[in-house]
Parts: C-alpha cells; structure tokens; sequence
C-alpha cells in the first residue's frame, strides 16, 4: 500500500472506530445511569443511639452496605426516640416512615404473636440452633409469612447468645418469691412470669436502670454481664441469678419495608442481605468474647451475688412455659403453625445434641 493511500485507510479506521466507540458510550450511558442510581433509607432501632453491640450492629449495617454499594445505598440510623417511639418501630418500617428497623421481634408480641419465634421463647434455641431453624430448617419462610401482611420482609441480624435470668432486689428461693414481684421481662416470658403472679412489664432498655432503682420495678432481665456491667445494674439489684431459661440465644431482626425493598436492584439486595448476615455472627462473637471478663469483674469487684435459680423453679417455669405455649398455640393460627413448625425441628436439633454438644459438655470435665 502506498504511503499516502495507508495514511488514509489509517484515518478513515480511526474515524469508524471514533464513531463506534462514541455508540457504544452513549448506548451504555442509560445502563450505567440506571445503576448508578444513589438510594437513601432511614433505619429507626430500638436501642439507645449507638449502644453497644446492639445499636452498634446497626450502625456497622449502615456502614458495611455504604462500603460494599461503593456509597449507592445510604442508610441513616436513628436510635430509638430520636424519630420514631423506640417501640413504634414495627409501625414505621409497616407504614413506610422509615425503609428500615432494627429490633428484637418478641417487642412486637401484642400484635404479631407468632413473631417470638423469631428472637427467643422460654426454654427454646441457642444462638446455633435459631441459626440453623432460620436460615437452613424453614424458619425464614415461616418468618416472611408471618411479616408479609404487614409489608415487611425480615432479615436475622443479631444474636445475644445465652442469656442472664436478670437481677433480683430478693433471694428467689421457691415459686412463692415470684408472687407480686414486678419485673421487666418481654414476650413469652413475661407470660410464663405472669402465670407464677408476678407483673410482667415491658420498656426500653434505657428506661430500666432509672425504674429498677426507684423501685417501679423489682427485678430485671437485659442480655448479660457486658451489657448489665455497663448499664450500671449491679447498683440497683444486689442479686444476679443465671441461667436465663427464658432466652438461651436471643436473635435480632433487621426489618425492611417490601415495597422499598422492591425497588433495589438485584445487586443492592444482595449486599443488604450480606450486612446482615455479617451483623448476625458480629454480634454474637462479641457478646461471647466478652461476657466472661465483665462477669467476673460484677462478681470480684463489684461483689455482685451470683445465684443459680434452685432447680424446682426451673424444673416449674419450664412446665408454666409449656402451658403459654400451648394456650397461645390454641387461640392463634398461625402462631400453632409456627410453633408447630419450632417443635419439629427442636426435636431433630435435640436429637443431634445428644451425641454432640452434651458429650463435648461431659468432656470439659475431665
């Protein structure tokens, strides 16, 4: 090819491949518009701003779907009170006032009984086995159910693991030592405690301390020593009794409003699920690293009075939580579907326990 004529192919190539390039970029600017789209969602909680673990589990849900959307999503969290009642969360994500909420779902017992499932009943799952119930034994469709007639579709998000039985102002030595006795105590619970005649009373975590100490109320579940050591209990109650029979691994939830969730894509989806699978296991290995140390700073510095509930009490809670459950079970549909469901698998779980988890047991004492 002759020197003139090659310069102008190589000119007349460079024009083609120009304009080609120019309709590729400008055939891809309403894709790359559509994805670059920017959502921004508010999530109330029901936890003091930024508390630990617990509001702190939303907060890094926020942050971690902030990191992984490259800033597409943004998620404001406000703590409970500072937009919505900390217990009018349900509500809000429901109605659509906020795309989100973060919560424990027995909060929501007088309106969707069935919900308890999905955080803690008496004498039910550990944190393992909830896992296990939810996510890969048919829990999570059960949940959607139960949540799908109010507009909203569940995430888990969170788990305490075992929990403390609370904090006592007396000795509890028998049944009798529960009659009158005023306690904050939520969901099935409070049930189980109202059946022994006591008064079973349900507020926000940041109200407890104040009633505990003026004595509006006698005693006191929260989560355990971390949480209890830095809400200052061991001030207000001289008695701290374990085990916590009412919840043995309390799951979160994270709620999110259907019809906000609707308009995400599919990849937002994907990475709003995956914040809160990081927060489920998150928040549980934190409370189990470090339960231990602020338990024994409560018991060696603080002198608090570690008590084992006698076992005739335990042995009779779990006989009155048998009997909410089924009186429940009775006068609700869908809660027997649920619970149904619970038992089932809690008798497969159980099953595998036994050759599992109670040997390793026998075998740590050695």
């Amino acid at each position: 090819m002759e020197k003139n004529n090659r310069r102008e192919f190589i000119k007349t190539v460079g024009v083609g491949a120009a304009a080609v390039g120019a309709g590729i970029a400008a055939s891809a600017v309403p894709a790359m518009a559509k994805k670059e789209k920017t959502f921004r969602w508010k999530m109330c909680t029901t936890w003091p701003p930024h508390f630990p673990m617990l509001g702190e589990s939303a907060d890094k849900i926020a942050q971690w779907v902030d990191e992984m959307s490259g800033g597409r999503l943004k998620i404001e969290v406000y703590g409970g009170g500072e937009l919505v009642p900390a217990m009018g969360t349900f509500d809000a994500v429901s109605q659509g006032t906020v795309e989100m909420g973060h919560a424990a779902s027995y909060y929501w017992a007088g309106k969707v009984p069935a919900a308890q499932f999905f955080a803690a009943v008496p004498f039910g799952f550990n944190a393992q086995s909830i896992n296990a119930w939810i996510l890969s034994g048919g829990g999570m469709e059960l949940w959607e159910e139960v949540y799908s007639k109010f507009n909203i579709k569940p995430f888990l998000a969170g788990n305490t693991g075992a929990q403390m039985g609370g904090w006592f102002n007396k000795e509890i030595n028998s049944m009798e030592d529960f009659k009158g006795l005023k306690m904050r105590i939520p969901g099935l619970a409070g049930k189980v405690l109202a059946k022994a005649g006591g008064s079973a009373i349900l507020m926000a975590g940041g109200d407890i301390y104040t009633n505990l100490e003026r004595g509006v109320i006698d005693a006191t579940e929260w989560v355990g020593p971390f949480h209890d050591l830095k809400l200052g209990f061991y001030k207000a109650a001289k008695y701290y009794y374990y085990p916590g029979w009412h919840e043995f691994g309390t799951a979160f939830e994270c709620m999110i409003n259907k019809d906000a969730w609707n308009l995400l894509p599919d990849d937002l989806k994907a990475i709003v699920e995956a914040a809160t699978y990081k927060s489920n296991i998150w928040m549980l290995s934190e409370f189990e690293a470090k339960n231990n140390a602020a338990l024994r700073e409560l018991v060696d510095v603080h002198k608090v009075q570690l008590k084992e509930f006698p076992k005739p009490v335990i042995k009779e809670m779990r006989k009155l939580s048998q009997e909410v459950l089924e009186e429940q079970a009775a006068s609700d549909p869908m809660f027997k579907k649920v619970y149904d469901a619970f038992l089932a698998f809690q008798k497969n779980i159980y099953g595998w326990n036994k050759l599992s988890e109670e040997p390793y047991q026998e075998l740590k004492k050695l």
